[in-house]
């Protein structure tokens, strides 16, 4: 089991390091692949659910099969939050187990007046423990600069999103005829004065992904989207190999964690993850 004293452990034999280093060295290791911890009460095995805390030992489960072999884990916090205390508590013991050279990602997609923002960051950052967060960045600099001002964190900023939604917004033409998510990126550029920016694009996105990912530049990539949604693996992998570029994740959160709905759900779980490093690196060496 990894608990909190292991975790303590680790960072005293490694050095606290960034969360953009922790991400570098993932993707050097040839492991592209996020595990989303969207736990549903009523999708775990049945077998969990009549234990004290199932959601906790489900995650507990996951994490320690699966540690190996991810690059990243995304904790959804509206999965948590709508168990209130209780929920809260499940989050940061979750976080707890995961070894603190995997980055784990708080997806909050928080974005508020500054203030508010920064009550937010200290939340996310100082509370959870969590290397990076997720950002909503439509109301402006001001609402993300206090997430930026964490020179030790990642932050990334939704940019095209992989819903059907994202056509009412994200999608619109400004009056230079750019689309508002490609002015999103640039504005993200600019604020990556501490490189501890990063942007979320939709993997279910693929002709945008392919028309734009030039403009990226250094700015590492989260890709939801993949799996339940419909994106691609191969074809967003090869994106980023045509035009060589290898800093970025693949968030799958369903097609891993419900993989398996018994006993060996974890060794399942695991085993999809192989799979998909396996298939990652096929396209990139």
């Amino acid at each position: 089991m990894f608990n909190e004293n292991n975790k303590t452990k680790v960072n005293m034999m490694q050095g606290v390091i960034s969360a953009s280093e922790k991400l570098k060295r993932k993707n050097k290791e040839l492991k592209y692949i996020c595990i989303g911890l969207d736990t549903d009460i009523n999708k775990i095995p049945q077998h969990l659910r009549n234990s004290e805390n199932p959601i906790l030992e489900f995650n507990r489960a996951l994490i320690e099969e699966t540690l190996n072999y991810a690059a990243a884990y995304k904790l959804n916090f509206a999965f948590y939050e709508k168990f209130g205390e209780k929920g809260f508590d499940i989050l940061k013991q979750t976080i707890t187990y995961i070894p603190s050279d995997i980055l784990i990602i708080g997806d909050a997609k928080r974005g508020d007046i500054g203030n508010t923002s920064r009550m937010y960051a200290e939340s996310v950052f100082d509370f959870f423990n969590c290397d990076s967060i997720t950002i909503n960045p439509y109301m402006g600099e001001d609402s993300v600069l206090p997430f930026l001002e964490r020179e030790d964190k990642l932050n990334f900023i939704l940019t095209l999103t992989s819903n059907p939604g994202a056509n009412d917004f994200e999608k619109l033409k400004l009056d230079n005829n750019q689309f508002l998510f490609q002015k999103v990126i640039e504005k993200v550029k600019s604020w990556n004065k501490k490189k501890n920016c990063g942007i979320v694009f939709g993997a279910t996105k693929i002709e945008e992904l392919k028309d734009n990912i030039y403009s990226f530049d250094d700015l590492p990539v989260l890709l939801p989207g993949v799996g339940a949604q419909g994106g691609s693996l191969e074809n967003v992998v090869a994106v980023f190999k045509e035009n060589n570029k290898f800093d970025f994740i693949i968030n799958i959160s369903r097609a891993i964690i419900y993989k398996g709905g018994d006993k060996n759900f974890a060794k399942t779980a695991k085993n999809e993850v192989i799979n998909l490093n396996n298939s990652v690196k096929s396209i990139l060496i």
